[in-house]
């Protein structure tokens, strides 16, 4: 399996509930409509399905782009997406079940169950009636045949988990979804993006200086054969900007920054922007002439933000309960529930229904997964200690329900995937004291330096058996502690490397100064928001290398602008 998370992930959610009262909603009648309808046609047939559900994204959204000063990019869109789900069997035995448990399967099946589709913008009922009829029919054929071919296999060759869990059905409707135009002017922003990229002409070795909002309104709604009937709203405001400078030596080295909120007005003001972008100039400018790092094994400081993608990446897809019925994974913490993963003064919680932290709006805040099932708070490690993982509606060995963490992108089958994760340390130490840990670990190991992880833009990971079960985290500011107290040295071209058991043992010690990073991850069911929320900490041993050359070459006529 594989799992990355980067800076570009936008997706807040806004709920309003309705203290019981449910507005109309054409399109809900509509879908309910038919499906109860093919419900019914399908009793009739020899091996109907067991289990019918809809997804359906309706999202307003605006993109503009702006480079050095001029926009680039304008797109306002209206998109409506139908995803469908039909499973054939039974809840302990159906379509889905692992071909890994079978013998006798004479080929492989498509591993992708539902379809998705372009949907009718408008509500008239036979357009969209017609839609959920064919897209209904493929998703049934295809999983019949699956069912059929499964079942003739000659033997289970493991102790059969059920496939799909049975959860008690979720009734919600969100109020009318908010029109895109209420809270975005389109001509006031085409303004604003130009100016946040125009201090990038003041630098001529800068080649890339962008800007990018992305703006949005999406209502989701969820229907199943069970008696789930979801339409929730959400609206987010994300605010890029990206830029890249030309070295000494030919190589281009980016910096970015990102913006979050449920709406442009809660965006941080122009002042705020510009003074943020001017800084992210001058840094540049500093790492155009800043040495290239070597390969490099000793202690460090990973901030905040560097800390929360870390345990992203190395621990969070690790705990994702669907990948642990995948015998081809590495399963790392499969046998590990009730054993000491971490250090004991640590605890990791994953808590989607939490929006904000410190008056900071979370990206993985959401009331209702994409199965339907109401979310919730799951504290994966306690005091160190491994207590569970993440599920979806998927179960895996005794842990047979889901606890609200089965998401997708929206056109793919929704998997166990992370929400807003809560590194919580119970043993405080001041972040000068780690500091000074750090160059004594290094007088120890007789390192000339260690590390300080100042910022990153994302990372990656592998969790399969065939690949070796490592990550990469991609940090942008890193800087050379020095123990004879020279002052800290910017450098360039590392990336972070190493194992997750082997990270694990080596972390020390952590302060109290959370940070929140806003990512967006991508994996088995497409990206999905997500937030990382963590302490810095100090690491006895992490492993770096050399970060790939993206480009060395020199330019053969001048910049255009000086």
């Amino acid at each position: 399996m594989f799992g990355k998370i980067f800076f570009v992930s936008f997706l807040l959610v806004s709920y309003n509930f309705l203290n019981g009262q449910t507005p109309e909603d054409k399109l809900v009648n509509v879908v309910v409509d038919e499906m109860k309808r093919e419900m019914n046609e399908f009793a009739k047939a020899p091996l109907p399905p067991y289990y019918l559900a809809y997804r359906i994204s309706d999202l307003h959204s605006a993109l503009l782009t702006s480079s050095f000063g001029s926009l680039v990019d304008e797109n306002v869109n209206h998109s409506r997406a139908l995803f469908t789900d039909v499973k054939v069997g039974s809840y302990d035995f159906d379509d889905s079940h692992p071909l890994e448990d079978l013998e006798g399967v004479k080929h492989r099946r498509n591993n992708g169950r539902g379809y998705s589709s372009a949907m009718p913008l408008d509500d008239k009922p036979e357009a969209i009636q017609f839609e959920m009829w064919q897209q209904t029919q493929q998703a049934y054929r295809q999983a019949l045949n699956n069912f059929k071919e499964i079942r003739n296999a000659t033997k289970l060759s493991a102790v059969p988990v059920g496939d799909f869990s049975k959860e008690e059905p979720a009734q919600f409707i969100d109020g009318p979804l908010p029109d895109l135009a209420s809270f975005f002017n389109l001509e006031e922003w085409k303004v604003r993006v130009k100016k946040f990229s125009v201090p990038f002409l003041d630098n001529n070795d800068i080649v890339k200086g962008e800007a990018s909002l992305q703006v949005g309104a999406e209502r989701k709604y969820f229907f199943s054969s069970e008696g789930t009937r979801i339409a929730q709203n959400r609206t987010y405001a994300h605010l890029s900007i990206s830029s890249s400078i030309r070295t000494v030596d030919g190589d281009l080295v980016p910096l970015h920054l990102s913006y979050y909120a449920t709406r442009p007005d809660k965006l941080p003001s122009d002042e705020k922007i510009l003074a943020d972008v001017k800084a992210m100039v001058s840094k540049l400018n500093q790492l155009k002439s800043a040495p290239m790092a070597e390969p490099y094994t000793g202690p460090a400081i990973l901030s905040a933000h560097a800390a929360g993608v870390f345990f992203h990446e190395i621990f969070g897809h690790r705990v994702e309960g669907q990948r642990l019925k995948n015998k081809n994974d590495g399963q790392t913490f499969k046998s590990k529930v009730g054993e000491q993963v971490l250090p004991k003064n640590l605890s990791v919680v994953f808590d989607p229904t939490r929006p904000a932290f410190k008056n900071q709006e979370l990206n993985g805040y959401y009331q209702f997964d994409d199965e339907g099932v109401k979310a919730r708070k799951v504290t994966v490690v306690d005091k160190g200690i491994l207590k569970t993982f993440l599920m979806s509606r998927t179960p895996i060995e005794n842990f047979g329900n889901s606890n609200g963490h089965g998401r997708t992108q929206g056109g793919q089958d929704a998997v166990s995937r992370q929400s807003n994760l809560f590194i919580e340390n119970e043993k405080i130490v001041p972040q000068a004291e780690l500091r000074k840990m750090l160059i004594a670990e290094c007088q120890k190991q007789k390192k000339e330096y260690g590390y300080l992880f100042a910022d990153v833009v994302g990372g990656f990971t592998t969790t399969q058996r065939m690949m070796p079960n490592a990550f990469n985290i991609f940090p942008t500011e890193v800087y050379r502690v020095y123990v004879d107290g020279r002052p800290d040295e910017l450098v360039r071209g590392v990336d972070l490397i190493g194992t997750p058991l082997a990270m694990f043992s080596e972390i020390q010690a952590a302060d109290d100064q959370t940070e929140v990073f806003t990512g967006f991850c991508g994996a088995e069911s497409g990206s999905v928001p997500v937030t990382a929320v963590s302490p810095s900490l100090f690491v006895r041993q992490i492993e770096t290398q050399k970060k790939p050359v993206q480009q060395i070459e020199k330019t053969i006529l001048p910049r255009p602008i000086n």
